[in-house]
């Protein structure tokens, strides 16, 4: 299992890679927000630091909850009230204030996780819509029983959407997937593949574009 620990402290930070990796962990130490929001999906579960040298670690966590729903366990010196909370209602698993009891660590870092495999769902294998058929494992969409011949990202724009057919997905998101680089890059990609996507699907109405936030398929 691969842990991200985003620590500045070149003490705190190097202690606790030593002690998780001891424990049977695969952890390594990120020292920037940054570095997080660009390889955040290589990673199973997140101990985030607040103080953070490039940015606050609240701001962070809300970029990071943009796009992933990685566990997240907090770990700052930050102990009062409106900190904990915030960082809760931010999108954190767990907070847990400096300095840490490695045991008391582990236990909270176990219990996101098994939370964390509790709420995934089973993977989908295939979405229809109207007339329009995903085949998430052969990797064909078909339209009327045709197949369409899509590029990669075409199919993968499509593959993100279909995942929760109805609910809204972000720019932000759609990027971060894709191309991974929702956070460090400004470009128009998402756009040229969208036009193209829509103009081979040709059903009016099944990609619907939410003004200032992203798409959803379906109604």
């Amino acid at each position: 299992m691969r842990l991200a620990v985003v620590e500045d402290d070149d003490g705190v930070g190097d202690a606790l890679v030593e002690a998780l990796n001891a424990r049977g962990y695969r952890a390594e130490r990120l020292r920037r927000g940054v570095d997080l929001l660009i390889a955040h999906r290589g990673y199973d579960a997140v101990i985030l630091d607040l103080g953070l040298p490039d940015a606050d670690g609240l701001q962070v966590l809300r970029q990071l909850r943009e796009v992933s729903s990685v566990p997240v366990l907090i770990l700052t010196a930050r102990s009062d009230e409106r900190s904990i909370v915030r960082g809760l209602r931010g999108g954190a698993d767990d907070y847990l204030v400096k300095p840490p009891r490695i045991a008391e660590l582990m236990a909270r870092l176990e219990t996101v996780m098994r939370r964390a495999a509790v709420a995934a769902e089973p993977m989908r294998v295939e979405v229809v819509t109207g007339d329009v058929r995903v085949d998430l494992v052969a990797r064909v969409v078909e339209v009327g029983g045709a197949p369409l011949a899509l590029t990669q990202k075409e199919f993968e724009l499509v593959e993100v959407l279909v995942e929760r057919p109805g609910a809204a997905v972000s720019r932000q998101q759609l990027m971060d997937r894709i191309w991974g680089d929702a956070f460090v890059a400004v470009s128009r990609s998402l756009d040229v593949h969208m036009t193209a996507l829509r103009a081979k699907l040709a059903r009016p109405g099944l990609i619907t574009t939410i003004r200032g936030y992203g798409y959803r398929w379906g109604q």
